[in-house]
């Protein structure tokens, strides 16, 4: 089982809150919800106001479903970084004595797991992943490179908890650069000032933090020094339950490694570079709730008027 986190006696009334003013509804596994009309509203609501954002890019849209082939995630090295995080897909490809045997097992709620075969399916960790083959598979780059945006796509982490910010599945939205090292630097500079404001202009009081991945083991404390010292992460943090500070936005630069591993080619024929600009979504809805209160037809006009609500 992976290890549960228990939220703090705030974040667990956050939750509660949360479900009896009907805005999440639980399933019984932690982290794992429900959403209500108004909570949909709202986050779709974002979802459209980040789509507007990035309309003067006009970057081209891909949306992935929720599954990645899973030779996609071991070529990317994901198993190395976060192996605690990784969600596969798993399927049951057995005769009729072992489909009695498997319900039998199943019915006492008992581990069911022999029965089953690993697929080529993985759940996908982030929105970003699927985009590297397929821009590799064009060939070189276009001059100047490429912008592209994944919508409001799922992604799943294996980390569940009583904090409602910490969800196993939730959507991802992220905007996406492909190019050369200094456009890609550029970019992706340009694009934090932005998300700043963004976020800002919603009544939502925002740091900038340099941050780390959750990378796995010793090796992996070793690549978050790396990554903090050569600033590679950035996240935008905003008070949710409480006030406790959380990353509700987050700017990567990948360097060349998804530009290697792909061999994905500039138009001049080095090394593509990438970098991101990712909006946790519920995490965004989240902090609007904790920052406005639960009813939305009490929030600012100026906000409820962005969100079109």
């Amino acid at each position: 089982m992976p290890e549960f986190r228990a939220g703090s006696p705030e974040q667990v009334s956050y939750l509660e809150e949360l479900v009896r003013a009907g805005l999440l509804t639980q399933t019984g596994v932690a982290g794992v919800y429900a959403r209500g009309p108004e909570f949909e509203r709202v986050r779709l609501g974002f979802d459209g106001l980040v789509t507007r954002t990035a309309a003067p890019e006009a970057p081209e849209a891909l949306y992935f479903p929720p599954l990645l082939p899973r030779l996609q995630l071991e070529t990317s090295g994901y198993l190395g970084s976060f192996p605690h995080l990784a969600g596969t897909v798993f399927g049951f490809d057995g005769d009729e004595r072992d489909a009695a045997e498997q319900l039998a097992v199943a019915s006492r709620h008992e581990d069911w797991g022999a029965f089953q075969t690993m697929s080529d399916l993985v759940l996908s960790p982030a929105a970003c992943y699927p985009l590297y083959p397929a821009v590799a598979a064009r060939g070189a780059l276009p001059e100047g490179g490429l912008t592209l945006d994944t919508g409001d796509s799922y992604v799943f982490r294996r980390e569940p908890s009583s904090d409602p910010a910490r969800m196993q599945i939730f959507h991802m939205r992220e905007i996406v650069r492909v190019a050369d090292r200094d456009t890609v630097i550029s970019w992706r500079g340009e694009w934090r000032a932005r998300a700043e404001q963004l976020l800002g202009s919603l009544g939502l009081q925002i740091e900038l933090e340099i941050a780390h991945d959750p990378f796995f083991g010793r090796a992996g404390r070793m690549l978050a020094s790396a990554q903090r010292e050569l600033e590679l992460k950035w996240e935008l943090l905003a008070p949710i339950a409480g006030g406790t500070q959380t990353a509700i936005a987050s700017s990567n630069y990948h360097e060349g490694h998804f530009g290697d591993i792909y061999e994905i080619r500039t138009a001049g024929g080095d090394t593509a570079h990438t970098g991101c600009m990712a909006f946790g979504e519920e995490r965004v809805t989240l902090a609007l709730f904790s920052s406005h209160g639960l009813d939305t037809r009490t929030w600012p006009s100026g906000v409820r008027d962005k969100l079109g609500l």
